[in-house]
């Protein structure tokens, strides 16, 4: 049989309906068209689907037959375009997000709750990459989309700025700089260092940043968390570099001083950056626009 969706839909107005001509109203088809339509379908049935009757029409056996599965259909096309418009709109799916440090730790889990909470059906997958990593992936279409530090190149790319992000040098109280409020970058460098762990993305900037003053960070323990990187500072045990709202978060449990970079560099924001507006998913955009607008 070659029934389209459209005659299935038809023959059921006319079944429920139990007329030809209220069936076509109902189909909003004229009733020439309807007729048409439906000796075709009783042609390709190869069997009588209707009993035409003084008052109007009733199903044969085989017209109730075609009638089920006819409401099976339309009922699981119903449910498909259900499920396609959750995707469309953003509520169904992956959706996959690339961010540097500072974004995966401070900035996005209390922006994406309330966002993803309304989207049970929605899920994200953070993959944490240096800022000049998340460009590259963008810029060469391996990626829809990206958090990055206004500090990077981003080229031919669109950025739209979400937070700020300043970086800023922690030292333990009795530090010999402890009595600064700012400090430059290059004074520091001669210091031992709590770092991060390999692979951290913000770790990997700074000692990008450090190589490009033509030195290597002197670093005596690499740990985890930025907690832990707050307690070995607390101990002495070396300086450490991370975003202004995590040291301010910890100094309510651990002792150190907060001084600011005055480099460039360190006095970044967050942005989501990516190609074209419009060629991104719908669920991409609807959160890039939360993200932006719930500042």
């Amino acid at each position: 049989m070659r029934l389209d969706l459209a005659d299935l839909h038809l023959f059921l107005c006319i079944v429920d309906a139990g007329s030809i001509t209220q069936g076509a109203a109902r189909a909003n088809l004229a009733l020439a068209s309807a007729s048409e339509r439906l000796r075709n379908i009783e042609t390709d049935a190869g069997v009588a689907l209707l009993e035409r009757r003084p008052r109007g029409v009733v199903a044969t056996e085989a017209g109730e037959a075609l009638a089920h599965h006819a409401r099976l259909i339309l009922r699981q096309r119903d449910l498909l375009k259900g499920e396609l418009d959750g995707f469309s709109n953003g509520m169904r799916g992956t959706l996959v997000l690339y961010a540097n440090t500072a974004a995966l730790t401070n900035f996005l889990p209390q922006r994406l709750a309330a966002w993803l909470a309304e989207r049970p059906q929605l899920h994200i997958e953070l993959k944490e990459r240096t800022s000049a990593e998340i460009v590259h992936l963008v810029k060469a279409g391996l990626a829809e989309a990206g958090i990055v530090s206004d500090a990077v190149e981003v080229h031919d790319l669109r950025v739209k700025p979400v937070t700020k992000d300043h970086l800023i040098l922690i030292v333990p109280s009795s530090h010999r700089f402890a009595s600064q409020t700012n400090i430059q970058f290059s004074d520091v460098l001669s210091e031992p260092f709590v770092g991060l762990a390999p692979g951290s993305a913000l770790q990997d900037h700074i000692e990008e940043r450090a190589r490009a003053a033509g030195r290597i960070l002197k670093l005596r323990i690499r740990m985890k968390t930025f907690e832990g990187l707050c307690e070995m500072v607390q101990h002495g045990i070396g300086v450490g570099i991370l975003p202004q709202s995590i040291a301010r978060r910890y100094q309510r449990r651990y002792t150190y001083r907060r001084l600011a970079l005055t480099d460039g560099w360190a006095r970044r924001r967050l942005c989501v950056c990516f190609r074209e507006w419009e060629t991104l998913s719908s669920p991409m955009r609807s959160l890039l626009t939360h993200l932006e607008t719930t500042r």
